[in-house]
This record gives C-alpha cells, sequence and structure tokens, in this order.
C-alpha cells in the first residue's frame, strides 16, 4: 500500500530547513556580487555566472583568479577543481532519490551544493526524501542567494570588510555543523580524519584549490574500501 504525500508539508519543511543556510550563504553572496563588480564584470555579467555556476568557493576562486590575470584554460581548470566535488555528490545522492522521476533527478543535480547534500543526507536517515520538500530547499536558497548577489552588485561599497564582524566565519562553521551531524553514520571518525589529513597535507603540498578535491576523494575512498554490502532493511531506507 503506498502512503500518500503531504506534498505542502514538505514544501514547508524544506522552507524552514533551508532557512539557517540561508542565512549563512546570503553575506556571502552579498560579497560575491560586490567583489565580482568591482573585478570588472557588469552586472549582467556577475548575476549570470553567480546564476550558471552556482557554486560559492568556485565562483570565488574564478574572481580570483581573473584578478590575478590567469589564462582561461587555468581559470577553468581550478574552478573544475573546486567544482568536482559534485560528482560525488551526485554519485553519492542516487541513494535517497528512489521517489524522484528521472526528470527530477536531472533538475535535482543543478541545485546539489554542499548544504543541500548534507541536508538531505540528513533527512534520508529520517525518512524519504521527497520531491517536494528537495526543490523547495533548493529553489528558496537558490532565489535567496541571487537575491543577495544582486544586493552585493548594487550596494557593495557599503558592506565592507566581512571578516571584522565575523561573517566569514557563519558558512564554515555551518558547515562542519551539518558535518557532525552525520557523525552517527558507520566509519565516520575514520572517514572524517582521513579527508581532514589528506585536504591538509594536499593544501601544503599541491596547493589551493586542490586540497578540497583531493580531501573529498579520499575520504570517498575511505568509505568505499571500508563499506559493507546494505542488508535488504538498510536498502529499504533508501527506496
Amino acid at each position: 500500500m503506498t502512503t500518500k504525500v503531504d506534498h505542502w508539508a514538505e514544501v514547508r519543511a524544506g522552507l524552514r530547513d533551508a532557512l539557517p543556510i540561508l542565512s549563512a550563504i546570503a553575506p556571502y553572496a552579498a560579497v560575491f556580487g560586490a567583489i565580482a563588480v568591482e573585478s570588472g564584470l557588469s552586472l549582467t555579467e556577475a548575476l549570470v555566472t553567480s546564476g550558471s555556476i552556482y557554486a560559492v568557493a568556485s565562483q570565488y576562486v574564478m574572481v580570483e583568479t581573473m584578478q590575478d590575470g590567469l589564462p582561461i584554460w587555468a581559470i577553468l581548470l581550478a574552478v573544475l577543481a573546486v567544482n568536482f566535488r559534485h560528482v560525488l555528490y551526485s554519485a553519492a545522492s542516487v541513494r535517497w532519490m528512489g521517489a524522484f522521476t528521472k526528470p527530477q533527478k536531472i533538475a535535482a543535480f543543478f541545485f546539489l551544493h554542499d548544504a543541500q547534500y548534507a541536508s538531505s543526507e540528513a533527512r534520508a536517515a529520517k525518512t524519504i526524501v521527497q520531491p517536494a520538500w528537495y526543490f523547495a530547499y533548493g529553489m528558496f536558497v537558490y532565489i535567496g542567494w541571487m537575491v543577495s548577489n544582486l544586493l552585493g552588485a548594487v550596494f557593495g561599497g557599503l558592506i565592507g570588510d566581512q571578516a571584522q564582524f565575523g561573517l566569514d566565519m557563519v558558512l564554515p562553521l555551518f558547515f562542519a555543523g551539518l558535518v557532525f551531524g552525520l557523525r552517527a553514520k558507520p566509519r565516520f571518525g575514520a572517514v572524517l580524519c582521513v579527508s581532514v589529513g589528506s585536504a591538509l597535507l594536499a593544501y601544503f603540498t599541491v596547493g589551493s584549490p586542490w586540497h578540497i578535491t583531493l580531501g573529498g576523494g579520499a575520504g570517498i575512498f575511505t568509505a568505499a574500501a571500508l563499506s559493507r554490502p546494505l542488508s535488504l532493511d538498510q536498502e529499504a531506507e533508501y527506496v
């Protein structure tokens, strides 16, 4: 017997769960808008870039490498290095997308940033991830991201240095909270230690931004190496 889904309840839950991440991302989005315009991008170019890439770390790297005068191939390579972790997210997210149609899965991957993935993993541990929840969460954050970009680009001179207010720590602390929210998962400690250790090693040897991809890849490899086949009951949690 199929349980009827209350789509409006899922939408409300998605909006509620997205509010903390939006409050954390908004300052970063506004600062990016300001920096992008100061770096020579027009308002239209800044918004199109932000709306199409939709990945805060990659966008900051793009602007920084543009300011350094690097060739286009180097800029694209740097953005790819930072954004490659999204490939890993996409592969891992298939486990809890059982309620999604194929077109919904394709659309869902666009919104699959760090916080969306972590929040979806946390929700999958408690209930079935429904498309209504996922897209309400994703669209709320995306619209807030774009509005903050616009405000930053137009009123960027009023923002000043976000570090003096501690705003530069809001997003890292939020992500740290999301990560430790998954601490009950099997082999969490081993995967975390290998991932962090590999990222630090890469940062001090290869350099940024490759430490993000290499650290994440090492964590995924460790999780795969230590994983065991799911039981039928565990598989049912993701169906």
